[in-house]
This record gives C-alpha cells, structure tokens and sequence, in this order.
C-alpha cells in the first residue's frame, strides 16, 4: 500500500508541474499563432566573416608545364596495348528465333542478312534447339534501334544480354 501511495503522490507531482510550466503560454498575444513567434535575437555576429576578394589583385592561372612525363605515357601504352588484345566484352544480341525447324531458321537468316548486310549472325544448335542471334552491341539502346528495322520480319524477337565480339574498329 506505501508504494502505491508513493506512485500515485509522485504521479500528482509530475502532472501538476507538466501543467504549471504550460499554463504561461496561454497569455500569448491574439496576433501570434501557437509555434509561429518571431525570434528577435540577432545571430549575425555567430556568422564567418570573409574578406572581399579584389578583381584587379587576382593572381594569375599557373599551367604545368610538364604535365606529362615519361612514366605516365609509358604506363597509357601499356594499358593500351592489354586493351587490344581484349575480344569479348558483355552487350546485348538479338534473339531472333529459338525453335526447332531448320528450314525456318535458314529462311529467317536470309531475310534478316538480305535486311542488315552489316550486322553478323550467329546460329547454335543444342538438340533439339535452334538459337538464331544477330548482331553484337554494346548498350540495349543500340539493339533496340536494329530490332526496330526487323520488327515486322520477327515480331517475337527478344533483346537478351550476352557476350559479344569486339569489333575491329572499337580496338
């Protein structure tokens, strides 16, 4: 019984000394909303104060004048020279046909070469399957453009990543 008479003085306690530190705000001005008053203290002094930098006294740009030595290019030509013998980067292919008819596949392949001369084709076979890709790219965006050409030949067709050829022209 003492303890909780104890509790329930210190409840009192604390409710009475919650409403006793509220009850001057309800002598705030009419004009005021609740939250909203204006704080009249002066912070400008707690700023950083820098100085005004002069047009006229500007120091000049200073170049390098060996910004490149002898180490650097000889590192840039080694890169280089292991970027060339890269062959096979990750990119995109067009999925043209994945199906099991050969004489399919071969029409599919001639129409879509007599199309895009420019673009290779590459034609798997895993029994039973024909796998018809063509093209190599490097962002779906590129793929997308050609599929847009040969969308009427092969309305099924997929964009699918893969491994491409590196062309000749990129190394």
């Amino acid at each position: 019984m003492n303890k909780i008479t104890s509790l329930l003085l210190l409840l009192v306690l604390v409710f009475t000394a919650a409403c006793a530190s509220s009850a001057g705000k309800g002598t705030a001005d009419a004009g005021k909303a609740a939250g909203k008053e204006k704080v009249a203290e002066d912070l400008s002094v707690f700023r950083p104060k820098y100085p005004a930098v002069d047009e006229a006294g500007a120091v000049a740009r200073l170049e390098p004048t060996h910004h490149v030595n002898e180490r650097v290019a000889m590192l840039m030509d080694t890169v280089a020279s292991i970027n060339k013998n890269i062959r096979y980067a990750q990119g995109y292919r067009i999925l043209a046909y994945n199906g099991s008819e050969r004489q399919t596949v071969m029409s599919l392949r001639k129409a879509i070469l007599g199309r895009l001369p420019e673009e290779k084709d590459y034609l798997t076979y895993q029994q039973p399957n024909f796998r018809l890709k063509v093209g190599d790219f490097f962002s779906r965006i590129e793929a997308q453009q050609v599929l847009n050409q040969i969308r009427d030949l092969i309305p099924n067709a997929q964009i699918v990543q893969d491994q491409i050829n590196i062309n000749k022209s990129y190394r």
